[in-house]
């Protein structure tokens, strides 16, 4: 395991802000964690990369015991924080080689520097000031000195907060090209991001622990009924003729024509739908099957 956290609890004052986590992370695993505002998740990957010290409980990296004086566990993790803290004032190149230094990497300098901007595609701004560049290439040079010590374990807390939908695929696209060789845990509020990048599913509410799945079990968590069916018709019809097709349980008009169906059972109820529409001289207009999402879930599971 990369990451193991056993029973961690961190208060402040009176207000506990986490209580008794615990949860591990495979190595290789690209692991999303989500919570509501004020859930715990900063305080959480603070306290993994040993920023702050939990009050009570125990974290490990790659089997090393994580303390805020522990140099060689932090070797180990690369961190960009939520806000993202860089020097303006100071030249791209100029700044990474100042995080290098801190390193004892064994690898000279100029080498790490040169590979970190190929990496995260900083050739075109290297030369220019942090403060000059859009928050999208802010975004790059934050996760540059995340890496650029080639860590194992990357904490990368809200990395695409605030950028517009193309710098948001483009960082997407270095996380995910980083989390072939990596373990990452990601912190974000997107949860479309999750969806695409992330291998298991990690929710924390008030924080507790409340979800802990692979990506691909996590919508079970909801109990939904098998099918939810979106239908539009060209003209009006008889809500009680919808419901006596077979295996639909519930019938809801949203406006007009248009229609949303509940229904049990694992035959798709769809091509019965067509059925009904030309036995009854009706128009389809549109159908669509929903399916539950990471939203569903989120909100199911923290009262959203």
């Amino acid at each position: 395991m990369s990451i193991v956290v056993q029973g961690v609890t961190k208060l402040y004052g009176e207000q506990k802000a986490l209580d008794n986590v615990s949860f591990q992370v495979k190595t290789g695993e690209i692991v999303g964690f989500l919570g509501p505002n004020g859930a715990g998740k900063s305080t959480m990957m603070k306290i993994i990369t040993g920023f702050i010290p939990a009050s009570s409980g125990q974290v490990l990296v790659n089997g090393l015991e994580v303390g805020t004086d522990n140099p060689e566990v932090k070797k180990q993790i690369g961190y960009l924080p939520e806000n993202n803290p860089l020097y303006p004032e100071m030249y791209v190149r100029e700044y990474l080689g100042f995080v290098a230094s801190i390193y004892n990497t064994g690898t000279p300098k100029k080498k790490l520097i040169d590979n970190i901007i190929e990496v995260t595609g900083l050739i075109p701004e290297q030369k220019k000031k942090i403060g000059s560049l859009s928050k999208g290439y802010r975004q790059r040079v934050g996760l540059a000195q995340a890496l650029i010590h080639n860590p194992s374990v990357l904490i990368l807390d809200e990395a695409t907060t605030g950028l517009d939908p193309n710098q948001i695929v483009e960082i997407r696209k270095l996380i995910k090209e980083a989390g072939k060789e990596k373990t990452i845990m990601l912190s974000t509020h997107i949860m479309q991001e999750v969806e695409a990048i992330c291998d298991r599913v990690i929710i924390i509410d008030k924080g507790v622990i409340v979800a802990n799945e692979e990506k691909s079990n996590i919508y079970s968590i909801i109990r939904r009924p098998k099918q939810i069916v979106q239908v539009e018709f060209d003209k009006d019809i008889k809500e009680s003729l919808l419901a006596a097709i077979a295996n639909v349980t519930t019938v809801k008009q949203i406006k007009n024509n248009l229609w949303l169906l509940e229904a049990e059972g694992d035959e798709d109820i769809r091509p019965a739908l067509f059925s009904f529409a030309v036995n009854n001289n009706l128009t389809v207009f549109s159908l669509q099957k929903q399916e539950s999402n990471l939203e569903d879930v989120f909100r199911h599971l923290t009262n959203g």
